[in-house]
């Protein structure tokens, strides 16, 4: 199965069907799709945090960038990798052009 590549310029959200709860302070879920269990950690966890709502990668980036002391190229290819492994396992869902935001 081929996935595509999630860039700056997507809008990503969660999937529908994960069971998520906090465990001293990581995100941990369930995907009931497949019945994997996941630790996001506590970044990971922000991250999926933010993309409740479709939330483009660039706007992402920036909050981050406002709560952690990380430089902006690090950030961007640490988030896209991150979002890259999530759509992977069809736990986002993603749109490659910014439209309506």
């Amino acid at each position: 199965m081929t996935h595509k590549t999630i860039g700056l310029e997507a809008i990503v959200v969660q999937a529908e069907g994960q069971l998520v709860s906090d465990m001293d302070g990581d995100k941990v879920m369930m995907s009931i799709r497949s019945g994997k269990y996941y630790n996001l950690g506590p970044v990971g966890g922000r991250i999926w945090e933010l993309i409740a709502s479709p939330t483009p990668v660039t706007r992402l980036v920036e909050s981050l960038l406002a709560e952690y002391d990380i430089e902006q190229s690090v950030c961007e290819a640490e988030v896209l990798s991150f979002l890259q492994l999530l759509a992977n396992e069809q736990l986002i869902e993603m749109e490659s052009q910014l439209n309506s935001v």
